[in-house]
């Protein structure tokens, strides 16, 4: 018999904005800094007075671990503080990401002082945010999708460690970390609360497959969830992971989240002709959910170019259907919530936030996108008679 506690949600709101923070190396090998080049460092108090309209009082930052720790164990976190000011001035929670896909220069997942290394950015990130704020209800994601990232970087040769069939070994390292790092920051401070992000996807078979078929489909369906298996000790449990370190489970998913497996084909989430095989978020999230039974949070979805009106209603509809379902969904992050451009070719930015980029300006200056504006306000209409009371209610028995 499983026990479910039902609490108050953390999150000052369900709606929340994510700015795109990488400082990962690229596929080219080079260095991007997504929080300066989007402008967000420069434009943050704009960025922040401008979501007051919506309502929206959570955001996702990054510390951006590469540009913190230039020196092994030194941190600077002077970026860091400009930022927790500024969220202070207007009333804005930040959720911080510790290591959103980069890494210092000496380091890599296989690198075989990585997890002690980021353990020790863990306590010391700790250490630096209680001094600033020794109050606050902290709450962290450690490491933001490890699934893609070591995909990216270990079978892909999209990022470092730039290899081929090492996925699996990569993603072993990232949660050897991953682990050291939660524990060390509920050392530090036992009343943390952690976010996982994991991209939530379908995988499935071509339409008249073998059953040799539908049975790799099933398995890359199951390996979604190998990163939050290890962390809660299902999987691996050698690298140390535990239940109670899966707190709030966040899933991230964009409109690419489907496809079949072999031969790779993306299913459309909006066709004429919807494929029989496209499954709703609804269905996911409910799947998801059954699997941990933790509060969780859709972390990240957007879409590009014309459809993000479309992809907005689709996803408030969801979400209302799973909360009047009385599951514990705290939240839905935009993300990104301003324009960015493609990691690797930094000329094309995929207008895929809530504002554009006008690149002929300086910032580059937001030009607020009104379509999803109001695509916004009607999905937060949607949603807000679905949004449970957050009053803590008593244990469930499941």
């Amino acid at each position: 018999m499983a026990i479910l506690t039902s609490e108050t949600s953390p999150f000052r709101s369900f709606w929340w904005g994510g700015y795109e923070c990488t400082d990962q190396l690229n596929a080219f090998g080079n260095r991007v800094d997504f929080l300066p080049l989007t402008g967000h460092l420069q434009l943050i108090d704009e960025d922040y007075a401008a979501l007051d309209p919506f309502q929206v009082r959570t955001v996702r930052e990054g510390i951006r671990w590469a540009q913190i720790e230039k020196t092994p164990y030194h941190y600077d976190f002077s970026t860091v503080q400009t930022m927790l000011a500024a969220g202070q001035r207007h009333g804005i929670q930040q959720v911080w990401d510790l290591c959103h896909f980069g890494f210092p220069d000496d380091l890599t997942p296989l690198h075989p002082m990585f997890a002690r290394r980021f353990a020790a950015l863990c306590r010391a990130f700790v250490d630096f945010y209680r001094s600033q704020r020794p109050d606050d209800v902290l709450i962290v994601t450690p490491i933001n999708e490890v699934s893609f990232i070591s995909w990216l970087g270990g079978d892909a040769r999209g990022t470092a460690p730039y290899c081929n069939h090492q996925g699996w070994e990569v993603k072993y390292g990232l949660m050897r970390a991953y682990i050291e790092g939660a524990h060390a920051l509920r050392e530090a401070d036992p009343s943390i609360r952690m976010l996982t992000t994991e991209p939530l996807v379908s995988i499935v078979p071509p339409l008249r497959a073998t059953s040799r078929e539908r049975r790799e489909a099933a398995e890359a369906h199951r390996n979604q969830f190998q990163a939050t298996d290890i962390l809660s000790g299902r999987l691996c449990p050698e690298l140390g992971g535990h239940p109670d370190l899966l707190d709030i489970v966040g899933f991230n998913y964009y409109y690419d989240n489907q496809w079949q497996l072999h031969p790779h084909f993306k299913l459309g989430w909006n066709d004429t002709m919807p494929d029989p095989r496209w499954t709703s978020l609804r269905n996911l999230l409910r799947a998801a959910y059954k699997r941990y039974r933790r509060p969780f949070a859709v972390t990240e979805t957007s879409h590009p170019g014309i459809d993000r009106p479309l992809w907005l209603r689709m996803i408030a509809e969801e979400c209302a259907a799973v909360l009047r379902e009385g599951l514990p969904l705290q939240g839905v992050c935009i993300y990104p919530i301003i324009d960015r451009p493609d990691w690797d070719h930094l000329d094309q930015w995929h207008q895929s936030g809530l504002w554009d980029a006008d690149l002929g300006r300086p910032g580059p200056a937001r030009v607020l996108h009104q379509p999803s504006a109001e695509a916004l306000r009607a999905a937060q209409a949607l949603v807000a008679g679905a949004v449970p009371n957050r009053r803590p209610r008593k244990a469930l028995v499941l």
